[in-house]
């Protein structure tokens, strides 16, 4: 653990209106409350803007809309500009990003704020996910439903008629239990003996662990190769007789956990992201050798993947990683444990693009390589960190979910026994101040986020 180079500046109080001390009231009670760092101009993070993007949150943010509300689960992913949070009764509340209806609420209009999600309102969420253009979640009583964009049939409806579902719609997955999504892809996990992951979407590297990438030729007068969507869920037959216990998804890899603590993954191979000492593509679930014997997983390991890294907790709490770590350097192959966490508690951990985050102990820790603020260092601390730092506006508060998109970090913090030092962070109420101030000129090829 690198220690801070200089302590973080306390955020200005709000001004002492009406709102704020009812806003105080909230700050002393129970429950949990959601932080944000990153950037907030959705549209145009991760591309490239006359003037670059503005508006970013370089300390950790509270969020007018969920001041006082029990924030319970967050997400967001490695290719996605817009997030997820669940409160305590299961509501569910989207924003950011939106022009392939990803935020669910029946349009393309970007949210700067987080919304409460009316269509779901009649179930109780408990578990979602991000892609690149799409979002999944899973209810309490097994159902998953989805929204977004849908044109590798990653919506898991078995059907590819609407390229975007702008509303809620089911998922052909039955007791479903939890859910992980990639970039154009998503994996689900369900109590059907037999039938514990299910995959869907894009299966261009082997990504859906079925065995192929369901390539072929598009044009019978030139090479046009093409990958067959795969729009209906299908259980991945190498899991036939084992249970998948835990699911995390890349930008095209996946990382799986069975109920033995073995490791498995398979994708995308480049950068040594899948753990196997070589950069080869698996189009199905391939062992990690690290993980046996005497270090298997516990049943509370954490499992997170980025765009080009793996991560899990393994024997003793120890984090262990692998893939793509920083821009400069050698990549690592095989999972390596991750000296400067040893020791440490760690209950939660998201991967972004190229920053990572965790919560362990009363410590919340980032590090990586950061484009908007999102490791929460402050306006007079490092933009990025190549070893984990602690983020010292939040020392001594006790960090339950964390989450992380491109560019962008969800922390939720517990609020007992942090005294009035919620009530010192800034709120922010979505005004991004960046109106009219540029212009977006290009994309990324494909569409990178």
């Amino acid at each position: 653990m690198s220690a801070s180079t200089e302590p973080e500046k306390d955020a200005a109080a709000a001004a002492a209106t009406e709102g704020d001390e009812k806003t105080e009231a909230k700050d002393s009670g129970s429950g949990w409350e959601l932080l944000y760092c990153g950037g907030t101009s959705f549209d145009a993070m991760g591309r490239k803007v006359v003037g670059g993007a503005q508006g970013n949150l370089v300390s950790p943010t509270r969020l007018r809309p969920l001041v006082g509300v029990d924030i319970r689960f967050v997400a967001s992913g490695c290719t996605a500009c817009h997030c997820v949070a669940l409160d305590a009764g299961g509501k569910c509340y989207t924003w950011g990003r939106n022009e392939k209806g990803q935020l669910g609420h029946g349009d393309t209009l970007l949210r700067n704020l987080p919304t409460v999600v009316s269509q779901l309102s009649k179930y109780k969420i408990i578990k979602a996910c991000v892609g690149r253009n799409h979002t999944v979640v899973v209810t309490d009583d097994g159902k998953s439903l989805s929204f977004g964009h849908n044109k590798h049939g990653q919506l898991g409806t078995g059907s590819l008629r609407n390229e975007i579902e702008s509303s809620p719609v089911s998922c052909i997955v039955a007791e479903a239990t939890n859910v992980a999504c990639g970039a154009d892809f998503t994996a689900w996990l369900s109590s059907v003996e037999g039938s514990s992951i299910l995959t869907a979407g894009l299966p261009q590297y082997g990504q859906l662990g079925h065995g192929t990438d369901n390539e072929y030729n598009a044009k019978e007068s030139s090479v046009k190769l093409t990958y067959e969507p795969q729009p209906r869920p299908r259980a991945i037959a190498a899991f036939s007789g084992k249970t998948v216990v835990k699911v995390a998804c890349g930008t095209n890899h996946t990382v799986a956990v069975d109920s033995n603590g073995f490791v498995y993954t398979w994708g995308f191979g480049g950068y040594g992201r899948l753990g196997h000492r070589e950069q080869k593509d698996e189009w199905q679930p391939r062992l990690v050798e690290v993980f046996q014997k005497h270090n298997v997983l516990p049943p509370n390991a954490i499992v997170s993947a980025g765009s080009v890294s793996s991560a899990c907790t393994a024997g003793g709490g120890q984090l262990y990683m692998w893939g793509k770590m920083k821009n400069t350097g050698d990549d690592w192959m095989y999972p390596k444990p991750v000296m400067d966490l040893s020791g440490w508690n760690i209950r939660c951990m998201a991967s972004g693009n190229m920053h990572h985050i965790v919560g362990a102990d009363d410590s919340c820790i980032s590090w990586g390589v950061a484009q908007n603020g999102e490791l929460g260092y402050g306006p007079n601390g490092q933009k990025s960190s190549a070893n984990p730092k602690k983020v010292d506006i939040l020392e001594g508060m006790h960090v339950t979910s964390v989450g992380c998109g491109f560019g962008l970090s969800l922390i939720v913090v517990d609020r007992a026994n942090v005294g009035d030092r919620l009530g010192q962070l800034e709120i922010y109420d979505g005004d991004t101040g960046a109106e009219g101030l540029y212009s977006l000129v290009f994309l990324f090829p494909n569409d990178m986020v």
